[in-house]
């Protein structure tokens, strides 16, 4: 399904209300800059790559805005499309949004808001040693996201950026090559990341 075959909403003037402000495309903030520390490994491709924050154009997508409206969120830092892994392993296309509150993942076929999480519930983030597109954004309360993006390291300094300015927490960031995650309430499963024939393999396992 198209992106402009989704769901539509009237344009009221709720909508305009919202004055969403977006994240500017001149951002100075680069990806050899915190919160790595050089500890990661990147991609040269991904090096001094300048962020842009929303590649989704939101004011251009009703149904986006309107549910940002209903939370009352006013501030987008990120949206973009990513891929999430299912309790199951299998790969779900989502929307992935991060406002000044919290987390949204969105169906891009149907426009159906699939799961919001408020930013002070995210405990930290994991991630491997290696040029990977995995991440781990771990919920203690709830159950835990495992996805994927090329743009990994930009969603990882938006999150830690907009926990601080939410909460003035910092949001830990865990490295390694082997990290776990619930998958579901009562299902655990562990990444596995190794480097062979100059990419990576990864390989995802139950505990």
């Amino acid at each position: 399904m198209n992106d402009s075959d989704a769901p539509k909403f009237d344009n009221d003037e709720r909508q305009e209300d919202i004055r969403m402000r977006l994240r500017p495309s001149d951002s100075n903030v680069t990806e050899d800059q915190e919160p790595f520390m050089g500890v990661k490994v990147r991609r040269k491709a991904s090096r001094r790559h300048e962020y842009k924050g929303d590649y989704m154009d939101i004011p251009s997508r009703p149904y986006l805005m309107k549910i940002l409206q209903k939370q009352g969120d006013k501030q987008v830092f990120f949206a973009d499309k990513v891929l999430k892994f299912t309790s199951t392993g299998k790969l779900k296309r989502r929307i992935l949004m991060v406002t000044d509150f919290a987390v949204y993942l969105v169906d891009p076929d149907t426009g159906t808001l699939k799961r919001r999480i408020a930013l002070a519930a995210v405990d930290k983030i994991c991630l491997s040693e290696l040029s990977d597109n995995f991440f781990a954004i771990i919920v203690p309360t709830e159950y835990d996201l495992l996805m994927a993006s090329t743009r990994k390291t930009e969603i990882v300094t938006v999150l830690v950026d907009a926990t601080k300015n939410a909460s003035e927490y910092e949001l830990e960031m865990d490295f390694s090559n082997r990290f776990e995650y619930s998958a579901s309430a009562d299902l655990v499963k562990e990444v596995q990341f190794e480097e062979a024939e100059g990419s990576v393999r990864t390989r995802i396992v139950k505990k």
